[in-house]
């Protein structure tokens, strides 16, 4: 909800994870049937559909050797501007504002991107320089966690989303 909150009115971008019992579910009605009982909300058909690439994830930050955090890019676009976007990144005027905001950060992208610049739409380019921004900010000690202090889930893994 707090990082709902820092996107403002792009807040759809930002979707609830599901709890790890709804992750377990192969059905998507069984899923949004139990994270509701579970979390007080269904899941949506997006979070469903990467529920195998979340538990693979969840699995791996368990063995991980290094410190892992997560990032939304909305949510880091919100913080380098000061502030909620109104525009969408799949706009002219969306990815016109991005780009001023990573330049303005020292984040130039250039204009030949090879096989990635081919294969990879722009909102998905944009996306990943914000990240790199964010990782940076993090590995500087300059990121900002939401919520602040994050949230320990019962196995103490710590929850939030860094910007």
């Amino acid at each position: 909800m707090l990082a709902r909150e820092m996107v403002g009115p792009l807040w759809a971008s930002v979707f609830m994870t599901p709890v790890r019992p709804a992750l377990a579910e192969e059905d998507y009605a069984a899923a949004t049937a139990v994270n509701a009982q579970l979390a007080g909300e269904g899941i949506s058909r997006q979070a469903h559909g990467l529920r195998t690439k979340i538990l693979h994830v969840d699995q791996w930050v368990r063995q991980a050797q290094q410190r892992v955090v997560e990032v939304h890019p909305e949510a880091s676009f919100a913080c380098l501007a000061g502030g909620p976007l109104t525009v969408r990144k799949s706009t002219w005027a969306g990815v016109v504002r991005r780009w001023q905001l990573l330049a303005r950060a020292g984040i130039t992208l250039d204009d030949e991107l090879g096989l990635a610049g081919e294969k990879a739409g722009i909102d998905d380019i944009l996306d990943a320089a914000v990240v790199a921004w964010t990782a940076l900010r993090v590995a500087r000690g300059r990121a900002r966690s939401i919520p602040d202090p994050p949230e320990l889930f019962s196995d103490e893994l710590p929850c939030s989303i860094w910007t």
